[in-house]
């Protein structure tokens, strides 16, 4: 068996790195919640990118469902704790990773430890996790951590950065200006002002907001992980251009557009107010 090598296994990406910005990552803690559509695969993506601590918070198993989209669902692996599963994947990648896990998910009690000694935090957790992820972008704030939130939309990605001195994730969102139910939409349509894919959506009977149902695609995942992991790279070895909020873009790859989405203000921006009260209206909220 061969033994492994960090600048070996991680030497295809000089070039596009200098080796000394590899160092720096190889040094560099992340933290995800969520390991399930898009957080598993930010996980794996990351790892290849030479990234060498984590943590990592998922309470939930595998089960068939998952299968169209998350990394770790695999017939072997239904029943499976998520966090267990997506840990012994990435170990496999480099067994010198240092990883904490947090099997509980992400609560009250476990958050400052979460974040503790992070760099940036990558949000994975599911889209209806609205108070979970409320609690960990305001934690974000609070320690003046840089946050990502990548969404996984029909075929495509919408991308937010959220940095500490910017607009926050409670300022753009407005999540608690409205009634519970309207959070679903509040968040939709901070997260993908455009709307890119809404023009192909096959079956619109699909998406049911209020009872917390969609579709879903791998493609999407997929594409949230690769630039997600790029806008990681640009803030850890602060080197590129980073669109903050309330500026974001969202890239379709079923309609081969990009989309530079700015919401001065974000949900309280004219065009969002009015694209929720649409909405509500058409949901019956």
């Amino acid at each position: 068996m061969l033994s492994f090598d960090y600048n070996e296994a991680f030497s295809r990406n000089i070039g596009w790195l200098t080796r000394q910005e590899q160092a720096q990552l190889r040094h560099k803690r992340v933290a995800i919640a969520g390991l399930g559509g898009v957080g598993g695969v930010h996980l794996l993506t990351l790892c290849r990118l030479g990234i060498g601590r984590f943590h990592l918070a998922d309470f939930d198993t595998f089960d068939l469902a998952n299968c169209n989209r998350q990394a770790g669902a695999t017939l072997s692996n239904l029943g499976r704790g998520k966090l267990d599963v997506m840990t012994r994947q990435a170990l496999d990648i480099n067994p010198e990773l240092q990883i904490k896990g947090f099997a509980d998910g992400i609560t009250a009690d476990n958050l400052d430890d979460f974040l503790k000694g992070v760099d940036i935090y990558i949000d994975g957790l599911d889209f209806f996790a609205f108070q979970a992820r409320q609690q960990v972008f305001s934690a974000c704030t609070a320690k003046s951590i840089p946050a990502v939130t990548a969404a996984p939309l029909g075929m495509g990605a919408a991308v937010l950065n959220f940095l500490p001195g910017g607009m926050t994730f409670d300022d753009y969102f407005r999540l608690d200006d409205g009634t519970e139910a309207e959070k679903p939409v509040r968040f939709l349509l901070g997260l993908a002002p455009a709307r890119l894919q809404m023009a192909y959506l096959a079956d619109p009977t699909t998406v049911d907001l209020p009872n917390h149902k969609g579709p879903s695609t791998i493609m999407a995942c997929q594409l949230c992980a690769g630039v997600a992991a790029t806008e990681a790279l640009k803030i850890l070895l602060a080197r590129g251009s980073i669109r903050t909020a309330p500026k974001g873009y969202h890239f379709d790859a079923y309609r081969n557009r990009l989309a530079l989405t700015s919401r001065p203000g974000g949900n309280r921006h004219p065009l969002q107010r009015l694209a929720i009260a649409l909405a509500k209206r058409k949901l019956g909220i």
